[in-house]
């Protein structure tokens, strides 16, 4: 069995001292605009800086725009994440941390005039500036991503941001990332909303694995079942490079099942539910050969089937978050982030490919 597929670039800057890209997502909107999002211009995995990025296509992924910022905090934001609503309306999401914690790490660069440009940065913030910036975020646009309204604060966290269900409501599953917390460290939640983010209720609770602690589950994703399960996957750090566990709500999130381990070993994924009702999770694989991969259900997630390869190309293990959207003819485009060399930026990368026929 393979995948036919071709690789392709959305953004690369592999040299540029604030080239580094990160943790996309991407979705397509009724009109067939795709919309990739990434954490961008940043200097290095963690660093002082960071700007919810984002960029368009118009002809299924073969082409996109240059890179649009759409917020640019004090601090460093991350994780963008993409939900198409309806019509020209879509959700961008993100969070941000204070990256004074991490000035040990800065002090190591080699860079002198980096580091001096760092310095400068983090002695200009104060604890008012992080009160007010830090935490999970969405914005909402209107007209396609031509215009954004006003950030609103979201009480949970996760690098794909929510889904849209059936019902028309907004349910994300994420790590909680209360104002008292300087990073999303909380318990797997699940939060609805009905009006395009603006407000949030959160309706229940992910039981931990057995035997992990809080600090070792994040990054959730989830799905709606034909039969109207919700089906969540975490990354749960109880090896070097973490493992993907399952969970699922047949309540509408306010119950979850206890954790199980997938036949997934790397983090974090990622779930579609295609229009032929086969369930895609594709995740990166920060094992050697490093790169992207999928794995597939045909029976909604109760069993998981052919781990293939996606790239086994990429030069080490600083890549992956990949996410991916059906297009209209019934093929697939994922997007991740990966360098294309090694010693390089990482860049947004995408791969179109197709179900294998023989699924």
């Amino acid at each position: 069995m393979s995948i036919n597929k071709h690789d392709g670039v959305i953004c690369s800057m592999p040299h540029e001292n604030n080239g580094y890209f990160g943790w996309p997502s991407i979705a397509r909107m009724d009109d067939g605009t795709l919309i990739a999002g990434a954490s961008g211009f940043r200097y290095r995995h963690i660093c002082p800086w960071g700007a919810t990025t984002l960029f368009f296509s118009h002809d299924d992924g073969e082409t996109w725009s240059e890179p649009m910022v759409i917020h640019d905090s004090p601090l460093d934001d991350r994780d963008v994440g993409i939900v198409a609503l309806k019509n020209q309306i879509v959700m961008a999401t993100w969070f941000t941390l204070d990256p004074r914690q991490f000035r040990d790490i800065f002090e190591r660069w080699s860079d002198e005039g980096v580091k001096n440009r760092m310095r400068a940065r983090l002695s200009a913030l104060t604890d008012t500036t992080v009160r007010e910036h830090s935490g999970s975020w969405t914005r909402v646009s209107f007209d396609g991503g031509k215009t954004w309204s006003e950030p609103h604060r979201c009480p949970v966290s996760s690098p794909h941001g929510p889904i849209l269900l059936k019902n028309g409501s907004l349910l994300y599953l994420g790590k909680q990332f209360p104002g008292d917390l300087i990073r999303p460290w909380g318990e797997v939640a699940a939060a609805v909303s009905i009006d395009y983010g603006v407000t949030w209720k959160e309706i229940g609770q992910v039981p931990l694995p057995e035997g992990c602690r809080v600090d070792q589950v994040h990054e959730p994703h989830v799905y709606e079942a034909d039969d109207g399960r919700l089906v969540g996957v975490l990354r749960v750090h109880n090896t070097n490079v973490g493992t993907t566990w399952q969970t699922e709500s047949t309540d509408g999130g306010r119950t979850w099942s206890d954790p199980v381990p997938m036949p997934v070993n790397s983090v974090p994924a990622h779930l579609l539910r295609h229009s032929s009702g086969v369930v895609l999770c594709t995740y990166g694989y920060r094992h050697e050969p490093y790169g992207q991969r999928v794995i597939f259900s045909k029976d909604d997630g109760r069993t998981w089937i052919h781990d293939m390869a996606l790239r086994d190309d990429g030069p080490d293990g600083d890549l992956g978050y990949p996410a991916t959207a059906e297009l209209g003819d019934g093929s697939l485009i994922t997007v991740y982030y990966q360098k294309t060399e090694a010693g390089e930026n990482t860049s947004i990368l995408y791969t179109r490919w197709t179900l294998p026929e023989d699924l």
